[in-house]
């Protein structure tokens, strides 16, 4: 389904996309929220490829200890891009964050990833400001299309390189870039919760999310059509739900028309 994709044409087309952009609203700096994992990472290969590591801005902001692999993983990614150590704010944001939970006891676990991942975009903002760079977003299209994002939150940016690319064009396209395999091979997981996953959040993997996205959006296949052309229907379903259930993030705010 994904066989005609081609990942040098990718990166050629995306490395464009950032000089033209970038230089068209007058910024000469990008700066990006690298977590470790793959979309990020790719985000900033692309990056630094298109306009130089001295002008590629990195922010890491893990909650606590969580996650210490993903931190681990985007220290290899900084050092192997060769991006200046001026050039990269570590920022923890467990005490920030710590705060708000505390107002209510009965706080859950999705309740607590959404104020993480809109005071990472507060930080990350403000750093842009500080250092008058463009922020990149790191938002797949199978994410976009399931709603997987927290509205004001992780899905802000001013550019967003990857967001035309399902996470199996994602895949793809790191190795392609020499993203090392053990950040393509892990599980995807936003950082929010101690073993959270997105598939386990899901209850399906990507690889079959992108077949049934793909031919719902690309192919314009109903869900009936899909399960009879051998896809479970569970799954069908499964995916169907997250994308309706989400659609109205893709329409918010709401303006009253006169």
């Amino acid at each position: 389904m994904f066989n005609s994709f081609n990942p040098e044409k990718t990166s050629e087309k995306i490395s464009d996309f950032l000089k033209k952009e970038t230089r068209e609203r007058g910024f000469t700096k990008v700066i990006n929220a690298l977590s470790g994992g793959i979309d990020s990472t790719v985000v900033t290969y692309l990056a630094a490829k298109a306009l130089q590591p001295t002008n590629v801005l990195i922010t890491t902001l893990p909650y606590k200890n969580l996650n210490d692999q993903g931190l681990q993983d985007a220290q290899e990614v900084i050092t192997t891009l060769n991006i200046p150590k001026t050039n990269v704010f570590h920022i923890n944001i467990g005490s920030i964050c710590d705060r708000f939970f505390a107002n209510d006891p009965k706080i859950d676990d999705l309740r607590k990833g959404n104020i993480m991942a809109r005071v990472r975009m507060t930080i990350l903002y403000d750093l842009a400001k500080k250092e008058r760079a463009l922020v990149l977003g790191a938002e797949n299209k199978s994410e976009y299309l399931l709603g997987y994002f927290t509205r004001y939150g992780d899905e802000a940016a001013d550019l967003d390189p990857i967001r035309d690319l399902y996470k199996t064009e994602v895949r793809i396209l790191a190795k392609y870039l020499g993203v090392p395999d053990r950040i393509v091979s892990k599980a995807p997981a936003a950082g929010l919760w101690e073993g959270q996953t997105d598939e386990g959040q899901f209850g399906f993997t990507y690889e079959d999310a992108d077949k049934i996205l793909y031919l719902l959006f690309d192919r314009k296949l109903t869900p009936s059509e899909m399960v009879k052309k051998g896809f479970k229907k569970e799954v069908v379903e499964k995916v169907y739900s997250w994308v309706k259930t989400n659609d109205f993030k893709h329409h918010l705010p709401k303006v009253a028309n006169e």
